[in-house]
């Protein structure tokens, strides 16, 4: 598995020549800062009794591409509104003959509205740069009841954290743990949050407003 791993770091950084996909140049530290990081959630067991997973602002493909390879009895949904990195997402996804993956253009505050989309999913997980409040509302509205939210953060985000629990809670959702990862000096967590009751159909709310207005 390993072997692949590398490989896919190599495919990335090849691509990244053409379509910026991430500023990280170094193989040893992509594989770091991307691969190893995606895999940490694995060690979750929330996130591991899924089959439906979605992949929200997955960027160049993390962490849904290596947990894809890692985890071929699940189905993941691959979902960012920038088509270009999408387009290496998508070529990755055919090189390692990745059947398990689906790759999304599409931006979350409008297909959180579609049927098929909605409520639907086991666990969503994000490593997206934003605001707890604001990726809450992205993303609990895919996540089914009794379902996870899973958000990849960093030590230095629990002020944060803890001021989304209201909104947290405005969406069907509580905060059931908060989990460092296993790599030593990361610096990095989990915010596991569990699906309690339906979002209300008004969630999320049009394109920009909760990144410029998080709920509180």
């Amino acid at each position: 598995m390993e072997e692949v791993y590398k490989k896919l770091t190599e495919y990335i950084l090849e691509w990244n020549e053409k379509i910026n996909v991430t500023a990280i140049r170094d193989p040893n530290e992509f594989y770091e800062k991307n691969i190893r990081d995606s895999l940490e959630v694995m060690n979750i067991p929330q996130f591991m009794k899924g089959k439906r997973i979605l992949d929200l602002g997955t960027g160049g493909g993390f962490p849904g591409l290596p947990l894809a390879i890692a985890c071929p009895d699940k189905e993941f949904y691959l979902l960012d509104s920038v088509a270009k990195k999408l387009k290496v997402v998508s070529a990755a996804a055919e090189e390692f003959h990745l059947d398990n993956v689906d790759v999304l253009n599409m931006r979350a505050e409008d297909v959180a509205k579609w049927p098929a989309y909605r409520e639907t999913f086991d666990a969503v997980v994000s490593r997206a740069v934003a605001n707890m409040s604001t990726l809450s509302e992205y993303c609990l509205p895919f996540v089914k009841k009794d379902g996870y939210f899973i958000a990849y953060k960093t030590e230095d985000a629990r002020e944060e954290i803890e001021a989304a629990k209201k909104a947290i809670s405005i969406l069907g959702g509580e905060i059931e743990d908060i989990v460092p990862d296993s790599i030593e000096g990361s610096g990095h967590l989990f915010v596991i949050v569990r699906k309690i009751k339906t979002t209300p159909p008004k969630f999320p709310r049009k394109a920009g407003l909760p990144s410029k207005d998080p709920l509180k």
